[in-house]
């Protein structure tokens, strides 16, 4: 199948945005500003460090990589409308295999009402998928990770560590309780978009979303706002299962476990019982994690066993995670 032929298999026969003026098909696509804020987001995945077919079908590949994108635009407090995928194809991987990771795209993104309107194909030695999320927001409403300030409380979406312990199910076979959950959990996760959309009425909030874990996340917001952030471990929200993996497993992947795609926030005091009810409204779990505390010293702390220490900020990279048989 040469390229046109393949753009003309994936390209949609119908749009879903009324402010989509032209999509695939021109050597670039054309939407009209309404007068609200644009938001984009942009994220390439490559065989082998981002996703193995060892523990993913090409439809779970595609899904995850876009889920990836929206989960940015979530935090921003946006609503995801276009999307550009720039895919470099490998000989080894057939027609019926790229077909499905659009597939697993375009499952996702229609959840979301989400057109496809561009982006290129090449052929080259890996598997390379590159994404490009457009969303809108109402004007000035965007949300920012340096929009933290003292005395906030912080909080977290869902349940961590899941992502990483269906990545330990599907890499060291076992007897696990829960294993399509968490194997699901790792491989189509869901973005927070309505939950997040949700708090568009208050006047400040900050947001992250957790693709590199919440310590790395939470450094990110103290960075960004200049403040100090106090994680409760004890608070750390948790699927129901997740206690049948060590201790240390369940330690190292609440902290610095990546790929759950949940939200981490702060939010002034008086404005919690309204991210409660927005959470509930949108039928998403929240959870009080901690606070932001008076020092300015752009740190993240951990509370534990009655000591609180400043916690690492440790990076994350599926296949370069915490090792597994630690």
């Amino acid at each position: 199948m040469d390229e046109f032929s393949f753009i003309n298999a994936i390209k949609q026969t119908t749009y879903k945005q009324s402010s989509l003026i032209k999509g695939v098909g021109d050597d670039a696509a054309v939407f009209r500003q309404s007068g609200q804020d644009i938001v984009t987001a942009a994220d390439t995945f490559v065989e082998n460090i981002h996703f193995s077919r060892d523990t993913m079908e090409p439809y779970h590949i595609g899904y995850r990589a876009i889920a990836a994108n929206i989960s940015d635009i979530a935090a921003m407090g946006s609503q995801p409308a276009f999307y550009l995928v720039s895919i470099v194809i490998p000989s080894h991987w057939s027609e019926q295999e790229l077909k499905q990771i659009y597939s697993g795209m375009r499952s996702l993104a229609n959840q979301y009402h989400m057109d496809l309107i561009g982006g290129d194909t090449v052929s080259g030695q890996e598997l390379t998928i590159s994404i490009t999320v457009i969303g809108y927001v109402a004007s000035g409403k965007a949300r920012y990770r340096g929009a933290a300030r003292a005395g906030d409380i912080v909080f977290a979406t869902g349940t961590l560590g899941d992502s990483s312990a269906g990545f330990q199910m599907l890499t060291h076979p076992g007897d696990y309780k829960d294993k399509e959950f968490y194997i699901t959990r790792h491989r189509m996760p869901t973005p927070r978009i309505s939950f997040a959309n949700s708090l568009e009425t208050l006047s400040r909030v900050a947001l992250n979303d957790i693709s590199d874990g919440i310590a790395n996340e939470a450094a990110e917001i103290s960075e960004s706002s200049g403040v100090s952030i106090v994680l409760d471990f004890t608070k750390l929200p948790v699927s129901r299962t997740y206690h049948q993996f060590s201790k240390e497993k369940q330690r190292a992947w609440q902290l610095f476990g990546g790929e759950d795609y949940e939200l981490i926030g702060t939010v002034a005091n008086k404005d919690w019982q309204f991210v409660k009810q927005a959470a509930a409204e949108t039928q998403t779990s929240v959870t009080e994690i901690g606070y932001v505390s008076e020092q300015h010293n752009r740190l993240v702390y951990l509370q534990e066993a009655n000591c609180c220490k400043p916690l690492e900020k440790r990076g994350y990279t599926h296949l370069k995670q915490v090792n597994q048989d630690e």
